[in-house]
């Protein structure tokens, strides 16, 4: 498939920078925030009052970031425009008392998070990242990125039938990574986590730290056109969502038509998003009505604003994959460097209908990106996003996007190279309005 004149590697390149400095969805927003701050957004605190400036604002909580720019003329009822996206990936978790071990061997306990494909774990080289909290409240970022802990798989000399009968693995007995020899010691972990944070190891209250791989992203293929690494399930919408809010800002209102746009990205979709920063949350509704009371406006107002509010929930799907081609829709069967994808399921596991169609499909055509529609066999079960809890609690119309990728909730996962690119222009567009 030939590389189109318009494809900018370096849109790609800058995502496989984003990936490998986010392992974890604080990493994420952090990283995020960091690009705002650079275009010229500023945080603002939750316990602050809010002023009625324009320009852009953030508020991060935890691993979640909401970030909108209000051009000048937006009045208290002006409608936003939302690219929602999730920060958080399957993964291996640290328990609460992590320490453990048997036989000669130091082990860290784990718990699975997410939809975890588990075998795409063993023997890969994994470092440790997240945060700690420390006895004052505050919170210090870590990142271990290298080669610490091992999920060793069995020898098949002791497993003579796992190729014929394929592999089976007991989540609690079979999934605890090694990280040494010796007998385990408490507090062992959190020593040296505060060692890598550069705390002392007493001040550390509490954790929230996971296992990721250390392989760096790469391209694939011949003609460098896929690129292989971790977290694109959903850290490359966010990256896209990012680069085109930044964007969106910086052309203000030059597309004539006054509208807020907004960058949504929670945690925990991977697991119900039933959080305090998942999308089932309060976080984007209360960001949203301060905004609308910060500019003086009224409930009518917020009501007014809410009715012509569209949100863009972008997350990955599912490429067609070409050993198991039966498991796809026979009519839809989305590429790689295809373009993006709309996500349709009129049993509303995502939230795409005819009006929001049109509305993705108006901003494709605007940015000159291709698009693909995706559809799940009948005979299959059909994921979900973030994109139709967004709509009914919030009562927005919304609309499933994404990229095509192969190997989803793998810890390693593939699309095509110029797919975040046609992304990112396609939400650039949309949020222009």
């Amino acid at each position: 498939m030939s590389t189109p004149a318009s494809f900018d590697r370096g849109h790609t390149d800058d995502l496989m920078s984003f990936l490998a400095a986010s392992p974890s969805p604080y990493h994420a927003v952090a990283n995020a925030a960091a690009r705002l701050e650079k275009a010229g957004f500023r945080q603002v605190e939750e316990t602050a009052e809010w002023d009625a400036t324009p320009g852009g604002k953030y508020v991060l909580r935890g691993g979640a970031i909401i970030a909108w720019y209000v051009p000048d003329g937006a009045g208290p009822a002006t409608p936003y425009r939302i690219v929602g996206a999730h920060t958080d990936s399957p993964n291996l978790r640290v328990k609460p008392v992590p320490d453990t071990g048997a036989h000669g061997w130091r082990q860290i306990a784990v718990e699975l998070y997410g939809g975890t494909l588990l075998n795409t774990w063993l023997d890969r080289d994994l470092g440790l990242s997240g945060r700690l909290t420390l006895r004052d409240g505050s919170t210090r970022l870590v990142n271990a990125d290298r080669p610490l802990l091992r999920v060793p798989q069995l020898a098949v000399h002791l497993d003579r039938s796992v190729n014929a009968d394929g592999l089976k693995l007991d989540k609690q007995r079979h999934m605890t990574p090694v990280w040494g020899l010796g007998d385990p010691r408490e507090g062992d972990l959190v020593g040296f986590v505060a060692e890598e944070a550069g705390v002392p190891a007493g001040d550390v209250a509490g954790w929230d730290l996971m296992a990721h791989s250390v392989e760096p992203p790469a391209y694939l293929g011949r003609d460098r056109e896929l690129v292989a690494g971790p977290r694109m399930d959903n850290l490359l919408s966010v990256h896209a969502g990012t680069a085109a809010l930044t964007a969106a800002a910086e052309a203000g209102t030059e597309s004539g038509r006054v509208c807020i746009p907004v960058l949504a990205a929670f945690d925990h979709e991977e697991n119900g998003s039933q959080s305090d920063t998942g999308a089932d949350g309060p976080l984007l509704g209360n960001v949203l009505e301060r905004s609308v009371f910060a500019r003086g406006g009224s409930y009518e107002d917020r009501a007014r604003a809410f009715a012509g509010t569209v949100c863009l929930s972008s997350d990955t799907g599912h490429a067609v994959h070409p050993n198991y081609a039966e498991r796809h829709e026979p009519g839809h069967h989305p590429m790689p460097n295809g373009g993006p994808i709309l996500k349709v399921n009129v049993n509303q596991r995502y939230a795409t209908d005819g009006t929001g169609r049109a509305v993705f499909t108006a901003a494709c055509e605007r940015a000159g990106v291709p698009w693909q529609a995706f559809v799940s066999n009948n005979s299959m079960p059909c994921g979900t996003t973030i994109g139709p809890i967004t709509a009914a609690r919030h009562g927005i119309t919304t609309v499933d996007v994404g990229v095509a990728i192969l190997s989803m909730h793998s810890a390693r996962e593939l699309c095509g190279a110029e797919d975040p690119y046609l992304l990112a222009n396609a939400v650039r567009a949309f949020l222009a309005g």
